[in-house]
């Protein structure tokens, strides 16, 4: 089945969906993204994306061609004319496609920027076998540039931590700086230690999680302990249990980092529950 994208105002068959080879996406990176996921055909979490999508384009000074509710209007009727039950939808918006290339920003106003939307179908995504059996990850040096909470489309490092943790037999890494963990390539990195969730507190280090934000609010209506400070890898190789949490993977146990085992090598109670909790609640908000 050839899925429906939405491109500037226009809903296609991917195949005939295009973009200006003179794009400031395709030439520059100069765009952001977000990524919602689905469940049971309805949008998880969207209002915080489409928060965290309009503060990343007012850090860029980049304009968004449409507004919230237009916004979620694409979203929806995208799931639907695609059929999703469980899956993503991706949107990315960049600078737009001035007449030439140049390093200096083209004036919006003669300039419009460019959007697109696209679904991707997960069956299973809320039943995933890696959440019963937990991931193995490994660190790796962070050499991303400093504005990482800002969600932009520049994602080449992540994509060669994917690929060295792939080479290492291993499924994700978690990225270190300064010999402190900042965040996995496409999430964000947890411990637990005598029942405190550890996780590295917000800043220009690392990205303010949509996912994140929720399992922490949850954790703290459950009663657990959660501190937000930066942790070493001896630290989570000396962890009761770690987690990562994203929008496309929830709460995912870790049970191994640089061939350590944490904990008993299984997935953990409190990251079991916290998944278990965001699944229950996410879905009951889902719009």
């Amino acid at each position: 089945m050839t899925r429906t994208v939405y491109v500037n105002g226009e809903y296609l068959p991917e195949n005939e969906a295009k973009i200006s080879i003179f794009d400031r996406g395709f030439l520059m990176a100069d765009g952001i993204y977000e990524v919602t996921s689905v469940l049971d055909g309805k949008l998880i979490d969207f209002a915080g994306h489409a928060a965290r999508l309009e503060r990343s384009a007012n850090e860029l000074d980049l304009a968004l061609p449409v507004d919230m509710d237009e916004l979620i209007e694409i979203h929806r009727k995208l799931v639907e004319l695609n059929g999703i039950e469980e899956g993503m939808v991706y949107l990315q918006v960049t600078r737009g496609a001035p007449a030439d290339r140049d390093f200096a920003f083209p004036d919006p106003d003669e300039v419009p920027s460019s959007i697109v939307l696209f679904t991707q179908n997960k069956p299973g995504l809320a039943e995933s076998p890696a959440a019963k059996t937990g991931i193995k990850v490994i660190s790796i040096e962070d050499v991303r540039w400093g504005r990482r909470d800002i969600k932009t489309v520049q994602l080449l490092y992540p994509s060669m931590g994917k690929m060295m943790a792939k080479k290492a037999g291993v499924d994700d890494a978690w990225m270190v700086e300064e010999g402190k963990v900042t965040e996995g390539t496409s999430n964000n990195a947890y411990i637990v230690k005598n029942g405190t969730i550890i996780t590295r507190h917000l800043g220009n280090e690392i990205l303010a999680g949509i996912t994140r934000n929720a399992v922490l609010r949850f954790a703290q209506e459950a009663q657990m302990k959660v501190e937000e400070r930066s942790f070493t890898i001896d630290e989570a190789k000396d962890a009761d249990e770690a987690f990562v949490t994203s929008a496309s993977t929830f709460v995912m146990p870790v049970v191994e980092i640089d061939g350590a085992q944490i904990g008993e090598g299984t997935p953990g109670p409190v990251a079991k529950r916290l998944r278990e909790i965001y699944l229950e609640e996410s879905r009951k908000a889902a719009v």
